[in-house]
């Protein structure tokens, strides 16, 4: 008999689905998706089939979509097809094949399960899976997910297979007589889960004969402690993050206080894809000077000071802007400079608005990022001082300084340091008859 009642319970214990889900089964035609596609059937759901055919075994691969077809049309169920195109996609990408079959049919899963108005997407993965997968995943390097494995349930995936393993499955299959496919590329070495599955797993179950019951139960633990850790690391975030305009802001201090050290501070720049190695050359530099910088692929972290900060890697330099006297604004990175003109001679102090003598203006100016060797004079001053200088002064942090936009007038000089301070030279006096509005925005 078919193991319902497991199937069921094992359902029902993680909360896969609810009865009245729709579920749309990835199924091959091999043991595995066969099998679930069967229990599906017997406990009621409303399902329907994909099938991908990855055009990589060419007749064999014909003849496993031709098998699904007529498994769903004996079984009174939807079936969705489809072909990929996976040595180019796999050239194109830079990618082995294995990743891009795996790329292509979770794309299409979740674009199909959209379309059609399914709730979940089904995988037939069992306890062996978990069990080669951890393997894998402690051979290349794992953080603490990589230990638990494949998850019963995760967002709008679920594996409703992980209570059996590869030997209960062919014992269902040969007792019911269910037909099912044979995929040959499972018994080819030339990939890296066929070496353990073929030539490691073997051995270890020579040392444990509950080989995969050992792992599913490891697997459940590990989960649990990822949990723990994760919701330890986000109370910790919320504590000692602080998140700013410009970036995300961590004192020095607060990271020399973490215990674990390495592994906290990884899990707590995890969302800005730091590897592990980056993560100990901060560790090993939180005393180097300011200015000192990190990075990942999309991210930098910078010592500035007493903090480290984290920023998107985009966020430095932005191409000249040109203003006109007709120009009414002006983007600038994140930012936006709005530009009005008036005869009424007057200003008010805020850092975001420069009241500017009109008549000193050589037009077209000019809108930049700061540059080494700027000087300017700044209101109230009489001598001139590097930005740089001024910078340090008003304790600007580092990754700001690229990114304060700087205005320029026809002549060279700066008119302002814009959101700081504009230069003397520009002020309004006595003797103004127009005055140039300039106004900061975020």
């Amino acid at each position: 008999m078919l193991p319902v009642k497991q199937f069921q319970d094992f359902i029902d214990h993680h909360q896969l689905f609810a009865k009245h889900n729709k579920v749309l089964l990835a199924v091959s035609g091999g043991k595995d998706s066969v099998l679930m596609l069967h229990l599906f059937r017997a406990i009621g759901v409303n399902v329907g089939v994909a099938h991908c055919n990855f055009n990589l075994r060419k007749d064999e691969a014909q003849r496993d979509e031709n098998f699904v077809k007529m498994l769903a049309d004996t079984l009174d169920v939807p079936c969705y097809i489809t072909h990929f195109d996976t040595k180019k996609y796999a050239t194109e990408n830079k990618i082995s094949t294995q990743m891009a079959a795996r790329e292509l049919r979770y794309n299409w899963f979740e674009e199909l399960r959209l379309n059609e108005g399914y709730d979940f997407v089904a995988l037939a993965h069992h306890q062996n899976d978990t069990v080669e997968t951890v393997l894998i995943n402690l051979t290349r390097g794992t953080g603490i997910s990589g230990l638990h494995g494949i998850l019963p349930k995760r967002d709008r995936l679920i594996r409703p297979l992980l209570f059996l393993n590869r030997g209960e499955i062919n014992e269902i299959i040969e007792k019911e007589n269910l037909d099912y496919v044979e995929d040959s590329s499972n018994l080819s070495v030339n990939y890296a889960r066929n070496k353990i599955r073929l030539n490691v797993i073997p051995h270890l179950q020579e040392i444990n004969q509950n080989l995969e019951k050992t792992f599913s139960e490891n697997a459940s633990r590990f989960a649990e402690i990822e949990l723990f850790v994760n919701l330890q690391v986000q109370k910790l975030s919320e504590q000692i993050l602080k998140k700013q305009s410009d970036g995300v802001y961590i004192a020095l201090d607060e990271i020399s206080k973490l215990k674990p050290q390495k592994l906290l501070l990884f899990e707590l720049l995890k969302p800005y894809s730091f590897a592990e190695s980056v993560i100990q050359e901060i560790l090993n530099h939180l005393n180097a000077p300011s200015g000192t910088r990190f990075f990942s692929s999309s991210h930098q972290a910078i010592i500035n000071r007493d903090y480290l900060v984290v920023t998107t890697k985009n966020d430095g330099g932005t191409s000249n802007q040109f203003i006109h006297p007709s120009t009414n604004e002006v983007l600038f990175g994140s930012e936006e400079m709005k530009i009005s003109f008036s005869t009424d001679i007057k200003f008010e102090i805020n850092p975001d608005k420069a009241f500017v003598n009109a008549d000193k203006l050589i037009f077209p100016l000019i809108l930049r990022n700061w540059q080494n060797g700027d000087k300017f004079v700044p209101l109230g001053m009489q001598q001139a001082k590097k930005v740089s200088d001024f910078f340090i002064d008003e304790k600007v942090p580092i990754h700001l300084k690229a990114k304060t936009p700087i205005l320029i007038n026809g002549n060279g000089d700066i008119i302002w340091v814009a959101g700081m301070r504009q230069d003397n030279r520009y002020k309004l006096t006595t003797a103004t008859k127009k005055v140039a509005i300039f106004e900061l925005k975020k």
